[in-house]
Order: structure tokens, then C-alpha cells, then sequence
């Protein structure tokens, strides 16, 4: 197995080689991921950084999904450290020195979810995750934002209501997209009575909270009537929380925009994730000038464990997180 990080990328390779992917994932990937994993079976940001969920979470993703081999025993202690960090309500803290619950809870539930012996530790996290209600958009609190001001900041309808990063504060569309991705993961019988009308008012959130032109970003789509700029990585969780919903305008809005926009990204990270959403929702992926692996450059780049696995799930063509479909425009 290479040392982390030893993988020399050809500056030559074809970004459609699908062979070149593959070893690529083979090479670099798996083992690099297989390499950052700590003694307690969890996974740090970066290399010899301490365990932490979020990280976790995207390692474990990327393991189960890979096209090659991976040891039983690394996934086990992975679900091990898991189920270790969970706390009493059913959540789990982003951090370990916390001990309140916290966005990354969506994260865990969707990957235990796959597996049914781990249905009483999904069912508490969607209990927790139903009854965490952002703040901000309670009657109380627009009645009291309307009084303050006659001109409002944002354009946006606080009737709506999704998650936050911390909870009981004010929802944002990254934690939304994925609490609605983890609710629709799990098992309709380990979902809360509340899953229904939490999901319903959570979507319309994420539509409400689009960027005119198309796209999310990680704020206000209008600020003082100024229209915000989307971003690929809000964009990508957005769209893949919203994949098996109805066809909807704004939902192929930023469609386009991804697709338009697929061609200049020059990050590992957006490339990731943008290719998932894409082939998530039958599109066909548009020419960039440089394939997945050769964004990462061993002078420059800042490998981190989550960058790794969001690259090997893209590069994984038989995935079953958000699996490729055929093309359909």
C-alpha cells in the first residue's frame, strides 16, 4: 500500500478515462483514506488530526462505495467509533468536548441507516432531528423582526422551516439539505410522526431560499433587494436533498446553472460534488479542462479526508450513494 499522499498524478491524464479514474481510487484514494484512519476507528479532517464525526462520516461513505476491496475490520471499528460518540438524546456533537447535538447528527443517521442493526440508534437521531426547531422562524419572532424594522434585510419567507448548525437557532440550506437527505434515506418506519410536515416545510425552504438566477449559496438569496451569488458546494446539497422530488422550475434552474457553471471549477471539492449531483439527476457532465485527479497537485493542494472522499465517491461509477442514472438531457 503507497504512503499517503505518494501518488504521482499524470498531468496528461484523459478527464473521461474511466480506467485512469479507477486507479486513481485504487492508488490514492483508498489508501489514503484507509491510512488517516485513527487507533479509535474515527477520522480527523487531515492526517494525525483528532477523530471527528462530520470526517467520519465521509469516510465511511466513500469506503462502503469503493470499486475495490476494503478491510471488514476498518469499517467496523469506523460504525464502532460511531456509535461510541452518539449521545443519550440521539445526536451527536460536532465536536468531541461537546455535549449537545449538532448538524453532523444528519450526517450519522444517513450512513448507520444502510445497515438494519442500528435501526434503534437511527430511530432516536430522527426523533432528535424532528424535534430540533430553528428559532428564527417561530410566529414570535416575526411578528418581532416585523415591528423593528419597516425594511426588511432579506426577501426570503421565515414561514418556512429547515435546520440549523446548532440547534434551536436559524435555519441555513446546508444542515437542511442534509436532515431532508437523512430522513429520506431511513426507513419510513423509523421516521418520527413530525418526519412529514418537518420535510414539506424543510423543501419549501430550500426552494425559498434560491438565488434568483439559480443555486444556493451559504446565506440570504437577496440581501437589501441585492441578489446573492450560488456556490457549488450548497448547490450540490441542495439538489441532491431535492433529487427524488417532483420535477420542479427552480430545481432545474439550478440544474443549468451547476451545468454551466461545471466547466470553470477549479477545487477538487466542488468538482466532487458537483459531478455526484449532476449524474445524481441524469445530466450529462460538461468538458472541464482538468479531470478530478489532477486537481490534486502534491505542491499545492491541502489534502483533507473529506476532499478524499467526496473524490472517490465521484470517481466510484457504481456508487450507491446517489447513484449515477443514465442521462436524461
Amino acid at each position: 500500500m503507497p504512503a499517503i499522499g505518494s501518488l504521482e498524478v499524470n498531468s496528461m491524464m484523459d478527464p473521461h478515462d474511466s480506467n485512469a479514474e479507477f486507479l486513481f481510487v485504487k492508488d490514492f484514494c483508498v489508501p489514503f483514506l484507509l491510512g488517516a484512519q485513527n487507533q479509535d476507528g474515527g477520522w480527523g479532517f487531515d492526517t494525525k488530526s483528532n477523530s471527528r464525526v462530520e470526517p467520519t462520516c465521509w469516510a465511511i461513505r466513500a469506503l462502503r462505495n469503493s470499486p475495490v476491496p476494503v478491510p471488514t475490520e476498518s469499517l467496523k471499528s469506523a460504525f464502532d467509533y460511531l456509535l461510541s460518540a452518539q449521545l443519550k438524546d440521539g445526536s451527536w456533537s460536532s465536536v468531541a468536548e461537546a455535549h449537545s447535538g449538532s448538524w453532523v447528527t444528519s450526517l450519522a443517521c444517513s450512513v448507520l441507516s444502510q445497515d438494519k442493526i442500528y435501526s434503534c440508534e437511527v430511530q432516536a437521531a430522527l426523533k432528535w432531528l424532528c424535534d430540533d426547531f430553528p428559532r428564527d422562524s417561530t410566529l414570535w419572532r416575526r411578528v418581532l423582526q416585523r415591528l423593528r424594522s419597516s425594511e426588511p434585510v432579506s426577501s426570503h419567507d421565515d414561514s418556512y422551516r429547515g435546520w440549523g448548525w446548532t440547534p434551536h437557532t436559524a435555519s441555513w440550506v446546508e444542515p437542511t439539505s442534509f436532515a431532508i437527505q437523512a430522513l429520506r434515506e431511513c426507513p419510513e418506519d423509523l421516521r418520527p410522526g413530525a418526519a412529514a410536515n418537518r420535510l414539506e416545510l424543510a423543501t419549501g425552504l430550500l426552494y425559498d431560499r434560491m438565488c434568483p438566477n439559480g443555486g444556493w449559496n451559504c446565506g440570504n438569496p437577496m440581501v437589501y433587494g441585492v441578489a446573492g451569488e450560488p456556490l457549488v458546494l450548497p448547490t450540490g446539497w441542495a439538489l441532491l436533498a431535492l433529487r427524488d422530488l417532483p420535477s420542479h422550475e427552480r430545481k432545474t434552474m439550478s440544474l443549468d446553472w451547476l451545468a454551466r457553471t461545471f466547466s470553470k471549477i477549479s477545487s477538487a471539492a466542488s468538482h466532487a460534488v458537483a459531478r455526484i449531483t449532476l449524474e445524481a439527476h441524469g445530466r450529462e457532465l460538461p468538458k472541464n479542462r482538468r479531470s478530478l485527479p489532477e486537481m490534486f497537485d502534491p505542491r499545492a493542494f491541502l489534502r483533507t479526508t473529506e476532499v478524499v472522499a467526496w473524490t472517490s465517491l465521484a470517481l466510484s461509477p457504481k456508487r450507491s450513494w446517489f447513484p449515477k442514472v443514465e442521462s436524461v438531457a
